[in-house]
């Protein structure tokens, strides 16, 4: 039995959505619908319910009693004939996670917007969608990788889904969007861009053509889906992505994007490159090849594993280093962003506090509701799993002597649960992860587990880096916008008040105060604005100039307003942590050259 859909842009100016559900076989007890909690690749309960803003129920053009049973879900009346639920969804969301309508282009995501059938989510899904009326949106079209029924090529009208966990994982760009188009390993790709942009998508499609055939090919063809579009949205201030199965939806700052006069790639262009291979390993790594806990998902509640580490970083992982092994950036360059990840994990308290583990199960509660106190409580499975995902490759290398790595342990996984996961629906139990690695490179990884998973010590970075010729150099940092990188001149310390700025209006805010640094034994708070040190105003521009002007491990005064009320502080500077990361490689013999070859450009 199918369950039809209808949605439709109906007033762009008030940014509303109007659905309409039609159940031809309803629980004759009284059907239930529900919206989904949360999205799948975004571990927070966000009650996307709530953007319904009217409801109701009628069966044969007759009115129906439509009773709401809990934050997300209604009951019908029972009914004998066709049930059809109509409602109105306010989007009005700018980003990859719900639903956005405006005059200019449209946006969402299933779970913001289709109400499950309680009882029917295996049935197949029909959904006719409309185009806004009106003869100034006559140029709009459509993007999405949900099968056509009906709908010609990019336009509006019919299309399908095999049930409901298909259905939403489908998101749908609609507007006047620019497109282009491209073949990897013989699949079809679009690359869609809304909102005013000045790209060069002649180099866009060839750079994503590299990053997606390497990753198709590390797998091994044929790529999991028929076709695929990464969705983009151009803003004056944005980032961000999440994957789905067969497309991904993406946000990045119109100047990230590559332009027509630019020959080399820029740094916030790499970091674009970098998202859109990241959300593209995605459609193996986490959209096929699953945790148990979340086959299948249970989008009422929250969905716990300890194996977020492995979804997402080694995710993290291999997206910057898809993009050495294809030449997109030099060994060194990519050495350069490694070296940012690992100042990222040593500049947060937290990473002593809590392990990958915990950080997997936490991110409910910890990872995506982050506040002032977050450095000193939890560290990134993103970041930190990436850096784990690191040494388990080197380590793999070296002890079978280049024989096996972590792609090999990656196609294991993609060929015993990602490949045929739509027929089997087996997702990777909690232990299971570790015994495969374990199986496919025949060594004992136990101990190497319990450190970089459960326990907070260091990992063991810098012997491993050296195995594959890279030097490795701890310092402090050299101010606020230095986030890494090899630095050859020895610098003198640096002063530091242990604590994160940021700007607000005309002051300069702690945005997070660390354990043990300066700011926090004098008693100054996140939130507090800094006026003055030494009786000399405090702006974000001449802070560090401030603090270097004074002597090393000096005291000062400094007066800030913690909420309306002005206070006086003595803090006693400490010199900067030496938790900025450098590397870079070093000459090497036949020997070790082809083992760091064969990490870097395999």
């Amino acid at each position: 039995m199918t369950i039809s859909y209808k949605i439709s842009p109906a007033s762009l100016h008030a940014h509303l959505f109007h659905v309409s559900v039609y159940i031809k076989n309803p629980d004759p007890a009284g059907q239930c619908v529900y919206l989904p909690a949360w999205i799948p690749g975004s571990y927070l309960i966000r009650e996307f319910a709530r953007n319904i803003v009217e409801i109701r129920a009628e069966s044969a053009g007759k009115s129906l009693e439509l009773t709401k049973i809990d934050k997300h879900s209604w009951q019908a009346a029972p009914v004998s004939g066709i049930l059809e639920i109509h409602y109105s969804v306010y989007a009005w969301d700018l980003s990859v996670r719900g639903a956005y309508l405006d005059q200019t282009r449209g946006f969402f995501n299933g779970t913001s917007v289709f109400l499950a059938v309680k009882g029917q989510e295996k049935n197949t899904c029909n959904v006719e969608i409309t185009a806004p009326e009106g003869k100034e949106y006559k140029n709009w079209k459509i993007a999405t990788t949900l099968a056509r029924h009906g709908a010609k090529k990019g336009q509006f009208g019919g299309y399908k889904a095999a049930d409901y966990d298909e259905l939403i994982d489908h998101p749908v760009e609609m507007g006047a969007f620019s497109q282009i188009s491209f073949k990897a390993c013989g699949i079809p790709h679009d690359i869609v861009i809304a909102g005013r942009h000045s790209a060069d998508l002649k180099r866009l499609k060839k750079d994503l053509k590299k990053i997606c055939e390497y990753q198709i090919r590390l797998f091994g063809e044929p790529a999991p889906f028929e076709h695929y579009v990464f969705m983009t949205m151009a803003l004056g201030d944005g980032y961000g992505g999440l994957e789905h199965r067969s497309s991904t939806a993406l946000m990045c700052n119109r100047d990230d994007l590559p332009l027509v006069h630019e020959t080399q790639i820029k740094t916030a262009y790499r970091q674009f490159l970098g998202l859109c291979s990241h959300e593209y390993f995605h459609s193996w790594n986490v959209k096929r090849i699953k945790p148990a806990a979340y086959a299948p998902y249970d989008l009422s509640q929250e969905n716990y594993t300890r194996l977020l580490w492995a979804f997402e970083g080694i995710t993290s992982y291999y997206d910057d280093l898809t993009l050495v092994r294809t030449g997109l950036i030099s060994q060194q360059e990519y050495l350069d962003l490694l070296a940012q990840t690992i100042t990222g994990v040593q500049r947060v308290n937290g990473r002593t506090k809590q392990t990958l583990e915990e950080s997997s199960f936490d991110t409910w509660v910890k990872f995506y509701r982050q506040d002032e106190n977050s450095p000193n409580s939890l560290v990134s499975y993103y970041a930190k799993g990436a850096l784990a995902a690191l040494c388990l490759d080197l380590l793999i290398r070296q002890q079978t002597a280049g024989q096996k790595s972590l792609d090999d342990v990656m196609r294991a996984l993609w060929l015993r649960y990602g490949k045929d996961f739509a027929i089997k629906g087996e997702g990777v139990a909690e232990a299971a992860w570790e015994a495969l690695a374990a199986e496919v490179t025949g060594l004992d990884l136990k101990s190497f587990f319990d450190l970089v998973l459960r326990s907070t010590d260091e990992l063991p970075l810098q012997a491993l880096l050296a195995g594959v010729g890279v030097d490795w150099q701890m310092r402090a940092a050299v101010g606020a916008a230095d986030k890494g990188g090899w630095i050859d001149k020895k610098l003198p310390p640096v002063n530091t008040l242990g604590a994160r700025t940021s700007s607000e209006g005309s002051f300069v805010k702690l945005s997070h105060v660390l354990d043990g640094g300066a700011a926090q034994r004098s008693g100054l708070s996140a939130g507090d604005l800094l006026i003055a040190m030494n009786q000399l105003r405090v702006t974000s521009g001449n802070l560090d100039s401030l603090l270097a002007s004074q002597p090393t491990n000096g005291e000062v005064e400094i007066l800030a307003f913690r909420r309306d009320e002005l206070m006086q502080f003595n803090v006693h500077l400490q010199h900067a942590e030496a938790n900025t990361c450098g590397l870079r490689l070093k000459p090497l013999s036949d020997d070790l050259s082809i083992t760091r070859n064969a990490w870097l450009l395999s």
